[in-house]
């Protein structure tokens, strides 16, 4: 198992529509492809101005099939020059969990699909 982290620098005062965005429009289609969303967030403290997101696969070949299959689909190449006009630098990191490290799903089961995406914006209601 491993998680991607992607990090991506927004323009300043664009995080809120580059969320908008995300939720609206491209969320549903990542998730369709990429399987495990294990979180998106923005900064508060420390770097501004930065979105990052998180997503769990089985290996680097599953990430790569999956990667590829968003790349080819013409719903996320219609979205995607909409939030790269607001993102200025973007970086992505390969972890991989220590040993005593929870997993974001159990080992040989696939990664469980969301069957709607959620708001990053709103917290669950308690």
């Amino acid at each position: 198992m491993i998680c991607e982290m992607r990090t991506y620098r927004l323009r300043t005062g664009t995080v809120p529509a580059y969320l908008r965005l995300v939720e609206d429009e491209g969320i549903g289609v990542q998730q369709r492809h990429l399987g495990h969303l294990v979180g998106y967030f923005s900064t508060e403290i420390g770097p501004l101005n930065e979105i990052v997101h998180v997503w769990a696969y089985e290996s680097l070949e599953e990430r790569g099939r999956r990667r590829a299959a968003l790349a080819a689909d013409p719903a996320w190449q219609a979205f995607l020059p909409r939030i790269q006009a607001l993102i200025l630098e973007m970086s992505s990191k390969i972890l991989n969990p220590a040993p005593f490290s929870p997993a974001p799903f159990p080992p040989g089961k696939p990664a469980p699909r969301s069957p709607q995406p959620t708001s990053p914006m709103r917290r669950p209601e308690t």
